[in-house]
């Protein structure tokens, strides 16, 4: 077995989402994690950008990419999955609970095209379940709280922890999307909390706090069990449930909420083209009283 994984991290400023190239330096194999599909939500323009960055990547290393992995059905980004999948024939993987999100939302967009047993994804994993990189063993923890499907890849001593945490200085991830908790995203963080103090967490988003001039992803658990201004150690259940609610209910919905769930809960695929053969993305109205 590798001790470490090779580990690589792209950060796409528009989205402040990093995605992962994560690979085993022994056999060259090696898995995308949360990768973006560049869209311009004003103009409905779409771009490979990021992807192809990524892909340039893993051809430089002499990595055959493996898997795509997604910690969740992002609320905020488009996923770069299929178009990964197409280039380089690996598999997309998510956590089994993606079913409970596309039931969720699949009236939302009337989209009829999705079943709702998670079949657009090639692998569905339960909490525990272990698969290999190369001779990289990865354990699927899942977190649930801030949706009902996030998981968190452990890899080697790393662990990619999606949007359940943010960099200590930051705090915790918002819980009030449809299948959101606050409770359960606390008992999740103390899952991953309870890993040993070395344990390097990898997050998918990072939003410069003020007083801090760069973006940063990578952090411990000893730091985060330290000095996480919301959850750190000392910080009760009902303690952090109060912060977070109070702190969810003056969020605005993320920029690209609308397109993002309609196309990451069909695994990173647009809706099916009409009939005069274009593709569309729905955005529900609701008349507000």
């Amino acid at each position: 077995m590798s001790e470490k994984p090779m580990i690589r991290a792209f950060f796409d400023e528009p989205t402040n989402t990093i995605s992962y190239l994560v690979a085993d330096p022994q056999t060259k194999r090696a898995a995308i994690i949360d990768p973006v599909f560049d869209y311009d939500h004003a103009s409905g323009k779409a771009s490979t950008k990021s992807a192809d960055t990524m892909l340039d990547a893993a051809a430089a290393g002499g990595f055959t990419v493996d898997w795509v992995l997604e910690t969740h059905a992002h609320a905020d980004h488009l996923s770069g999955a299929p178009y990964i999948k197409l280039k380089t024939g690996a598999k997309v993987g998510i956590g089994e609970h993606i079913r409970d999100v596309q039931k969720i939302f699949r009236p939302v967009f009337n989209a009829s095209d999705v079943k709702g047993d998670g079949s657009e994804f090639d692998r569905l994993f339960p909490d525990g379940d272990r698969f290999s990189i190369g001779s990289l063993e990865v354990e699927v923890l899942h977190v649930p709280g801030h949706t009902l499907a996030d998981v968190a890849y452990k890899i080697g001593d790393a662990v990619f922890v999606g949007d359940t945490l943010f960099m200590p200085d930051f705090g915790t991830a918002r819980a009030d999307f449809p299948g959101g908790d606050a409770r359960k995203l606390y008992r999740s963080i103390k899952t991953l909390l309870a890993l040993p103090p070395a344990t390097r967490l990898f997050m998918c988003h990072d939003y410069k706090v003020p007083g801090r001039d760069h973006y940063a992803w990578e952090t411990t658990v000893a730091e985060e069990r330290a000095a996480n201004r919301h959850v750190k150690d000392g910080v009760s259940e009902d303690e952090f449930v109060a912060l977070r609610e109070a702190r969810d209910a003056k969020l605005a919905a993320p920029h690209l909420l609308m397109p993002s769930i309609q196309v990451n809960m069909r695994a990173g695929k647009l809706p099916p083209a009409e009939v005069n053969g274009v593709r569309y993305l729905k955005i529900p109205v609701r008349l507000v009283a």
